[in-house]
């Protein structure tokens, strides 16, 4: 029963990993990419949302996980076969978390809006050239 008590815990975060898991098995790895853009949008806008509301282990949670989705991407970058591009996004997603940090310290929703913003540009961009 111990199991199930650990699942009943927060049901909310047991939904993520189990849909989490769904989307990545199987996933290509632009599919992946892409997927982490999502997550790290997602995850800057409910900063957003919890600077508005006051819940401080909220925003600092979800800042964390953005920041480690930005190190992600950023590991993932094949400099060798991307060139400038990769460098590009390398100076991209370092400044995007310089500026999440930087953030983190007040309550202003703003910046994480901005970065959610500029990410969803990335995104789309990326998004365009697996169809194209």
């Amino acid at each position: 029963m111990r199991y199930a008590t650990a699942l009943a815990a927060d049901p909310a975060a047991t939904y993520r990993r189990v849909d989490l898991a769904g989307r990545t098995t199987g996933a290509d790895p632009h599919q992946l990419v892409a997927l982490l853009y999502e997550e790290c949008v997602s995850a800057l806008r409910s900063a957003a949302w919890a600077a508005e509301k006051r819940q401080f282990a909220v925003k600092s949670e979800r800042l964390s996980r953005a920041t480690a989705v930005l190190f992600a991407l950023e590991a993932g970058l094949d400099f060798d076969r991307g060139g400038e591009v990769s460098r590009t996004l390398a100076t991209f997603y370092h400044g995007l978390r310089q500026q999440i940090v930087q953030a983190s310290l007040g309550s202003n929703p703003v910046p994480f809006r901005d970065a959610a913003d500029s990410l969803e540009e990335i995104a789309g961009a990326w998004t365009t050239l697996k169809a194209g």
